[in-house]
């Protein structure tokens, strides 16, 4: 090891030794577990006395009195207790109880029983060692409070709990519940596209171009391609031109890779749902999106933990357009604002080096810095300028503006959707602008991308697109406030 065990490290190492000593394996290879602790829980009934089960799981709690012993084992599904007897176990194996500590995974096999305090507890008859834990595992105190168990985490320090995420987990049920949440949301918008005759595809991570999106990429390179390759910071593109070839319905939940900031909505690794549909426009995707956010909302509040909790929405969600919000959050006609009085506003209100950032960059940071924060309830912001939005089609009636809509909960973006850009000759000139911005020191603006211009040139229905961050979605049904605590293993600093 490269660290010098302290006195408990090596006392558990000991007790290792002294089971290997006394023949009893410490790491197992299976254990024919027949019950888990909720199914256990549930099978006495009202009886004082019940039929024997079969458990696996982590001793959580130990307390030892001379001849007999009472512990608390935890498995995925909750927690019960074990009642270990010297008369009940033989002297030998009970001699042996005394080199288990807490963290250790035992499987135990015994009748149920209701002790006088009431409890379900297992009369272990049998117990097998199945992995000996050499580090202790931050368990918190627990205290009864008006008649409830309140548990006081020994786990609070964050950077750690999303470092060592293996042993957050282990113990804290919560943690666990949010990431239950996670995979039944996951499911439910499978279901929810697989029932809408969508067609689940894979598109490529590693791309020549990267395209779909405003952000910075991370670039790596093929050796043996000897060529620079980008992960994708969107699946956009690539979906569309599914599309072309016939595919009328497709969506991905996959990831996507931003070299941006960090901060409480943004890590650099995150989950994208992007959903494409033939001669569908953005008002038919807006009915889309809203069905779909009643449906995740009830796949999480199936998790016991977040019944109460997941927000309820009215449809149809508010809409607000674009310019008249932010004119009115900005007391002023902002589009009419020249570039010096356009950035001496953005300064104003918080944007950081905006004399860096091209003007529809200076834009939308003014409009995320005025109107976004203050939208609470599942708001549609719509029709935004053109300037912003290289793959949506022009508004009807106003090609300064475009057919494209976000929505916001809570203040963050939950979703971004257009009435997709299907004529390639427009597109062309809007990658191209895109281009020349990107060659002025714009690093998320996108470049040309001759491929997708030339699919386009085959003839792409109209359609309707949407994209929704998976991990934003969760963090505003389960009311999370940081990214890091909906995704197992967030992007860290190492140590």
């Amino acid at each position: 090891m490269t660290e010098e065990l302290n006195f408990v490290l090596q006392a558990r190492r000991e007790k290792l030794e002294a089971l290997e000593a006394a023949g009893v394996p410490p790491y197992a290879y299976s254990f024919d577990r027949q019950h888990t602790a909720a199914q256990a829980l549930t099978m006495l009934g009202d009886a004082e006395e019940g039929p024997p089960v079969t458990l696996a799981g982590r001793i959580v709690a130990w307390r030892a009195h001379g001849k007999t012993t009472f512990a608390h084992l935890a498995d995925s599904t909750g927690r019960i207790q074990l009642y270990f007897k010297k008369d009940q176990l033989g002297e030998q194996a009970y001699s042996l109880l005394a080199h288990l500590d807490l963290g250790d995974i035992i499987g135990v096999h015994g009748p149920l029983f209701r002790t006088r305090t009431g409890e379900t507890t297992v009369r272990v008859d049998r117990v097998e060692l199945l992995a000996k834990s050499l580090r202790p595992l931050p368990f918190g105190k627990e205290e009864e409070v008006d008649g409830q168990i309140v548990r006081h985490s020994g786990f609070t320090d964050p950077e750690q709990r999303y470092r060592q995420r293996y042993a957050d987990l282990a113990v804290h049920p919560e943690v666990r519940a949010i990431f239950i949440a996670r995979s039944r949301l996951t499911t439910a918008l499978r279901k929810f596209f697989d029932e809408r005759d969508y067609l689940e595809v894979e598109t490529p991570i590693l791309q020549p171009l990267y395209g779909g999106a405003a952000a910075r990429p991370f670039t790596t390179v093929h050796n043996a391609l000897d060529m620079p390759l980008y992960l994708r910071i969107a699946d956009e593109l690539y979906l569309k031109r599914l599309v072309v070839g016939g595919l009328d319905r497709v969506y991905e939940i996959g990831h996507d890779f931003r070299n941006e900031g960090i901060d409480r909505t943004h890590n650099p690794e995150f989950t994208m749902l992007e959903f494409y549909q033939a001669y569908a426009d953005y008002t038919e995707m807006m009915t889309v999106v809203e069905e779909l956010m009643e449906t995740a909302a009830e796949a999480v509040r199936l998790v016991p933990e977040f019944k109460s909790k997941v927000p309820v929405f009215e449809r149809p969600f508010q809409r607000v357009e674009w310019f008249p919000a932010l004119n009115a959050a900005a007391g002023t006609d902002v589009d009419a604002l020249d570039d010096s009085g356009l950035r001496a506003l953005a300064t104003r209100v918080g944007v950081e080096k905006p004399e860096t950032l091209s003007r529809p960059k200076v834009l939308d940071e003014i409009f995320q810095a005025l109107v976004e924060s203050k939208l609470i309830k599942p708001t549609f912001v719509i029709d935004y300028p053109v300037e912003l939005s290289p793959l949506a089609k022009p508004k009807r009636g106003n090609p300064k503006l475009t057919e494209r809509f976000e929505l916001f909960a809570n203040g963050k973006e939950m979703a971004n959707a257009f009435s997709e850009l299907n004529d390639p000759l427009d597109q062309r000139r809007r990658l191209e602008a895109q281009g020349r911005l990107r060659a002025a020191g714009d690093e998320e603006a996108a470049g040309v991308d001759e491929d997708y211009l030339r699919a386009m040139e085959y003839g792409m229905p109209p359609m309707g697109g949407v994209g929704m961050g998976v991990d934003r979605l969760l963090m505003y049904l389960t009311g999370t406030s940081h990214i890091r605590d909906v995704i197992l293993f967030p992007t860290m600093r190492p140590e």
